[in-house]
């Protein structure tokens, strides 16, 4: 008779510090500009982003995993889609604030410049105000550049 492999035997647990990591993406489309930019941000513009949702567990739930990962999509992508896709991010103080508002366009106003820095920590809080246990958030602007938001330790 020949020994279970791990795989039958099930995953061992963790060592302590070491943890499970799930990551969902969503898209979506938003237009924003960085006000006192010296580059060419500083213009009315468009990303199509791509954004990371991590969530990390020391342990498995009842079905053997960190969370569904459609409870990320249901709880990420539906604030995402409601309040930031095809719209443009501003900071409150821009003047295209209240031109935009003015034309009916859609807006979504922040305190800060509308940076990926921004928009990953925006993403991070309200998902962890949702009832999310988000580790981190990286917002994807191209291909090549992300800014990323995570939980201390």
């Amino acid at each position: 008779m020949t020994e279970p492999s791990k795989l039958e035997q099930g995953s061992p647990l963790p060592s302590a510090g070491q943890l499970y990591s799930v990551t969902k993406r969503i898209e979506f489309c938003y237009g924003h500009r960085l006000l006192e930019h010296a580059g060419l941000c500083k213009h009315p513009h468009g990303h199509n982003a791509v954004v990371e949702i991590e969530v990390r567990s020391s342990v498995l739930d009842a079905q053997d995993m960190v969370c569904d990962f459609g409870d990320i999509t249901r709880v990420v992508q539906t604030w995402v889609d409601r309040h930031l896709d095809h719209k443009m991010i501003l900071r409150r103080d821009d003047p295209l604030v209240a031109a935009l508002i003015g034309l009916g366009e859609p807006v979504f106003v922040i305190d800060a410049n509308p940076t990926a820095e921004h928009i990953a920590k925006l993403i991070f809080e309200e998902a962890r105000a949702l009832g999310l246990a988000v580790s981190r958030v990286t917002v994807w602007e191209t291909s090549s550049s992300s800014a990323s938001y995570a939980a201390d330790g």
